[in-house]
């Protein structure tokens, strides 16, 4: 596993795999299941790290253009590694990433859940998550 913030921006491949840093250690199971995908893994500490020096450096790496697929992955719950999952729309908002995939994985039990991008950006709009939720609550 290589730091992102510390790798050269011309040393990617096709398939990039950006995982929370405490993912290997707190799922391994998990985490062995993503180097079955790629040997190309990045991780990246939230709690250390500011959101807009990911996208910053992931933006470098993409505009060299070898990059065609993108998944990222992280332990479920916790309230740092979520961004990770928002650094698409970013990306988004910067750059043409319409010839790159991406995927959203977090990790429960040892196993890894598919999350929609629907659903990420649901989780950035509380008062939608609501009402598309059904959520009701009442003093």
């Amino acid at each position: 596993m290589k730091d992102l913030l510390k790798t050269n921006c011309y040393d990617v491949q096709e398939t990039m795999i950006i995982v929370g840093s405490c993912l290997e250690s707190m799922q391994p199971n998990a985490y062995k299941k993503l180097e079955e995908i790629s040997s190309n893994i990045y991780d990246v500490c939230l709690e250390k790290e500011h959101l807009n020096m990911i996208v910053t450096k992931i933006i470098g790496m993409v505009a060299r253009k070898k990059v065609k697929n993108i998944i990222f992955a992280t332990v479920d719950k916790s309230p740092h590694c979520i961004q990770l999952h928002y650094v698409i729309k970013e990306l988004e908002n910067a750059i043409d990433i319409s010839n790159i995939q991406f995927k959203n994985y977090v990790a429960v039990d040892n196993k890894l859940i598919e999350i929609p991008l629907e659903i990420i950006s649901l989780s950035k709009n509380l008062s939608k998550l609501k009402e598309e939720g059904g959520l009701l609550i009442e003093k």
